[in-house]
């Protein structure tokens, strides 16, 4: 089992940046992908950017060249580097991993708000 604790969203103007941390606890050597997802109002969960364990990213089409994924080596703490962010950025984020053996958890989620 793994735990995910989300931290950093908050009220920013569009054009600003943010930075979103995200905590895995328990049988971390078991993860294999963590990655961010976000939610809008009325929208479905959509994939924001996935980091695995042999280090390759992967973006979604709308926040290339703005975001960057990262961790902290020791693949158990995923950070989400945010840059010219638009109204449109606004959402909840999820944090998420997946484990070899296929289960996947969430975080709570942390809101992000882009004001224009």
């Amino acid at each position: 089992q793994v735990r995910l604790v989300e931290s950093g969203g908050g009220l920013v103007q569009a054009g600003g940046s943010l930075r979103l941390s995200c905590v895995a606890s328990g049988s971390i050597f078991s993860i294999d992908l963590m990655g961010w997802y976000r939610q809008a109002p009325g929208k479905q969960r959509e994939l924001v950017a996935t980091i695995s364990s042999d280090g390759s990213t992967n973006y979604a089409d709308s926040v290339k060249g703005r975001f960057t994924i990262s961790n902290n080596g020791a693949r158990h703490t995923v950070f989400l580097q945010m840059a010219s962010l638009k109204p449109e950025d606004t959402a909840a984020y999820y944090c998420h991993t997946r484990l070899y053996a296929g289960y996947t958890y969430w975080g709570q989620g942390t809101q992000v708000t882009v004001a224009s």
